[in-house]
């Protein structure tokens, strides 16, 4: 009886566990091992939930993120409140609605002194008046209106600058049902200065009657800008209102968002995140063209890598800027414009800027793209399009431009080279992984490959969503293949672009890493794990 072919840890089927290796059964059919909660909380705060994945709807693969965030709470609620706030306040994150979710689980979840923190970390997640209102909606879920939320979002008010909260009361007015006034009413809050009187007035009751000369405190002058921006009749008044107080955005009244002049007024203070959402619009309307002063503006903000991440622009916002305004017209609407190159050009390099300065290791790298049917469905952090295959080919790249030795391959249950090469254009890559047939996932193929070829590494970086089912032999073992049959004591990154529970990095290697995708700080951690030695 050859016992050895039905069970082995060397070779044993994707759709077996290696015996003795504490595997569990993903949701493809496949074995993995699961990651424990702290790697799905991180895995929550940066990828989200929207959208699910090709094997997990949206409700199930939320409610099972939701588990983990309340079993780290439970375990270590100081630890998880830390967490939160260190991924959310570095911009690690594409959207911060998991960490504002998360962090309502923990004022609402947690022993006594997770609660405190996490209401005392209410400014540090929720910095913005849209971010507080987020943060109301969901604490909702989960708890009442008590002594310690009411303190905390009156803090948020009180112990802002006044002026500092005017101009968060003009930005964001409302979002997701709530105002400043509810938000208020609910608080209690007492204003601690007069100019904070007049700003919380305003917001719970309006001005009656706004005067033709400025208001007469400065802090407060900007919300009488904007009143007086809602009366204006003719584009110069807004104009001047502009440059004058330093108007946002949001708060020009929408008969005058076509008018160019109001654009190039806007541009020298306007925000990077405003800049990004409202390039094809400036286009469109002739505020931006190829020979303009703004444009040399634009082209200067997003060429700086230093305002950029002060002003915790992700990656991926760049990457969706970069398609819709790529794309000359917008998914909603009839909004259509000329994209101009220089632009397009800028958002490449501000992409890779995004990610921080990443150092090479100089060592030899396998990028390996899964590509399979899996792979195309769902969104990453919500935004239309960006399947995990998508991003998963666009953060790919920023190890290749930086790497002098990289090879990238695409695979499911085969596999092809990729031409990918530094300096290509993020929609070069994205269409050419778009093209690729889809097939089962199998991702030991990478391995087989390099050792089938002759292909000397010292690392596979593999990006992926862990549903792994296909092959005749696990991932681990093909690298233990590898390392045995080359000598080469090469080391696996795993990059998860879901947020799904599994891995198929052993966690008792210590050669293997699991590393969260679209992460901002991902890219700089797969490079110091690489090259360490």
């Amino acid at each position: 009886m050859q016992f050895q072919k039905y069970v082995s840890t060397r070779a044993t089927p994707q759709t077996q566990p290696i015996p003795g290796a504490g595997q569990v059964m993903n949701a493809a059919g496949g074995y993995a091992w699961a990651v424990d909660n702290w790697t799905r909380l991180d895995r929550f705060l940066v990828l989200g939930t929207e959208g699910g994945t090709f094997y997990t709807s949206e409700r199930a693969l939320t409610v099972q993120n939701a588990q983990a965030v309340a079993a780290c709470i439970q375990a270590d609620g100081l630890r998880t409140v830390a967490r939160i706030v260190a991924i959310s306040e570095a911009g690690r994150a594409p959207k911060n609605d998991p960490a504002l979710f998360a962090l309502a689980m923990a004022a609402a979840l947690g022993d006594p002194a997770t609660r405190r923190a996490a209401l005392t970390a209410l400014p540090q997640v929720a910095r913005t008046g849209t971010h507080l209102f987020h943060f109301l909606g969901y604490a909702e879920a989960f708890r009442g209106w008590g002594r310690g939320l009411r303190r905390a979002v009156a803090t948020w008010y009180t112990d802002k600058p006044a002026q500092t909260l005017a101009y968060q009361a003009v930005k964001y007015q409302q979002r997701d049902g709530w105002s400043h006034r509810d938000a208020l009413r609910l608080a209690h809050a007492q204003p601690p200065t007069d100019q904070h009187a007049i700003i919380f007035h305003w917001m719970v009751k309006g001005w009656a009657d706004v005067g033709a000369a400025p208001h007469p405190e400065a802090a407060v002058r900007l919300i009488w800008a904007m009143e007086r921006a809602k009366r204006a009749e003719r584009v110069d008044q807004v104009v001047a209102l502009i440059e004058q107080y330093d108007l946002p955005w949001e708060t020009v009244p929408s008969q005058w968002l076509g008018a160019p002049e109001v654009w190039q007024a806007l541009l020298p203070k306007l925000p990077l995140t405003a800049l990004l959402r409202n390039l094809a619009r400036m286009t469109a309307n002739g505020a931006l063209t190829a020979e303009s002063e703004a444009l040399a503006m634009v082209l200067r903000k997003l060429g700086d890598g230093e305002l950029l991440r002060k002003a915790r622009i992700h990656p991926i916002a760049v990457l969706t800027a970069f398609n819709t305004y790529a794309a000359g017209r917008g998914m909603r609407g009839a909004l259509q414009w000329e994209p101009i190159p220089a632009v397009i050009d800028a958002l490449d390099r501000a992409f890779y800027a995004a990610f921080g300065n990443v150092e090479a290791t100089g060592k030899r790298i396998v990028l390996a793209l899964d590509v399979s049917g899996s792979m195309s469905t769902g969104m990453v952090a919500g935004v239309p399009g960006l399947t995990p295959r998508v991003a998963g080919a666009a953060m790919a790249l920023v190890t290749a431009n930086v790497e002098p030795q990289v090879m990238t391959v695409g695979f499911s249950h085969t596999l092809v080279p990729l031409a990918i090469r530094p300096g290509q254009r993020l929609n070069e890559v994205v269409a050419l992984t778009n093209h690729l047939p889809f097939g089962g996932t199998d991702c030991a193929k990478p391995m087989l490959w390099a050792l089938e070829a002759g292909v000397k590494a010292d690392a596979f970086v593999v990006y992926t969503d862990n549903e792994t089912w296909f092959g005749q032999m696990h991932p681990v073992q093909a690298l233990q293949e590898y390392r045995r049959k080359t000598g080469i004591p090469a080391k696996l990154v795993v990059v998860a672009m879901t947020s799904g529970g599994f891995t198929i990095a052993d966690p008792n290697d210590a050669g293997m890493l699991d590393v969260v995708g679209f992460d901002a700080a991902a890219p700089q951690v797969i490079s110091d794990f690489i090259g360490a030695e």
